[in-house]
């Protein structure tokens, strides 16, 4: 959704369009955005007066969110919405006078963006580091939210820590992690059975990306995070006879397919199915108001609308990041 919600952005508004932090953390999709003019910023004060202004899929800060629609003309929130869930989360816990645990890495933009909801109120715990930094003053209202990028085990090991500790403990009805990662968590689950090595596609500061390399190591298999698949070394494979290759949820599929295409197996590659994924988000609404009103000026101006024909936003949903990166890249 972020991706093509940024392609959007790039075909509506005259360049240069501006992006609050990176639109995902993927290096190879940032460049491609850079290279058709998108200005990626770490401060809203860097952006000039009246540009249109994109906010990342990592969500943000309040303060930011108002900066910006203050300084810019127009502003298209791109957060994910299972990010949106925790916000909402962490809200409402700190309304209700619940002490906060958050789990999650130090720096990462949903972090700073999910605790600055609430900073009274919560406290960030690294999941390497369990619990011994957090002491609530009411120990009958503690509440736990996650950062959506974590490792599932990551989240296991600090919630069994905090519901053990504090019986009366309040969680979401439904996990805080995204689909999208732990989904890829469980693939690699199932490929460590079947592989020597598995190699993941990512770039560093991919939260749910590292998660895989962890996972795989926890099943005892090596692992190593690549950008691409210039990044392979050949000593990684020797004396290896099956590899597994996966991806984090923003890499582009092109370079997974790079990676299959220089590994090029004996014996070709099998496409391993764990889960089918339909969730479907679509676009930020005030950037489907644009996309409406373009397409209604289109076909004021050029051609009568064929009856039964779906609109742009009726595409969207078949409409993938894959193709949308495609067209920039051209």
């Amino acid at each position: 959704m972020a991706i093509k919600a940024l392609t959007w952005m790039t075909r509506i508004f005259d360049g240069p369009v501006y992006c609050y932090h990176e639109i995902v953390h993927n290096e190879w999709v940032v460049r491609a955005f850079e290279r058709v003019g998108v200005v990626f910023v770490n401060d809203i004060s860097e952006v000039p007066e009246g540009a249109p202004v994109m906010l990342s899929a990592h969500g943000s800060a309040p303060e930011v969110v108002a900066a910006a629609g203050d300084r810019a003309a127009v502003v298209i929130d791109a957060v994910c919405p299972l990010v949106t869930k925790v916000h909402h989360e962490v809200k409402t816990m700190a309304r209700k006078g619940f002490d906060i645990i958050y789990i999650g890495h130090e720096g990462h933009d949903e972090a700073v963006g999910t605790i600055a909801e609430a900073p009274e109120a919560i406290t960030l715990v690294e999941p390497e580091d369990g619990l011994a930094n957090f002491d609530p003053e009411n120990e009958d209202k503690v509440a736990l939210v996650a950062q959506t990028t974590l490792g599932l085990y990551e989240w296991q090991e600090v919630m069994a820590e905090a519901s053990e500790r504090y019986p009366e403990l309040k969680t979401a009805r439904k996990s805080d992690l995204c689909y999208a990662t732990t989904n890829r968590q469980e693939a690699v689950n199932q490929l460590s059975d079947q592989c020597d090595l598995i190699l993941v596609v990512g770039s560093h500061n991919s939260s749910n990306t590292q998660a895989l390399v962890r996972v795989s190591h926890e099943n005892g298999v090596a692992a190593h995070r690549i950008d691409s698949a210039a990044d392979i070394d050949q000593a990684w494979l020797e004396g290896v006879s099956t590899v597994g290759v996966t991806a984090g949820a923003s890499a582009p599929d092109h370079l997974v397919q790079e990676v299959i295409d220089r590994l090029n197996p004996a014996q070709g590659f099998e496409l391993w199915r764990s889960t089918e994924e339909e969730e479907y988000f679509p676009l930020p609404p005030q950037l489907r108001a644009f996309v409406t009103t373009l397409q209604l000026m289109v076909e004021a101006g050029v051609t009568t609308s064929t009856p039964g024909q779906a609109s742009w936003l009726e595409r969207d949903r078949e409409w993938t990041a894959t193709e949308a990166l495609e067209m920039i890249s051209s």
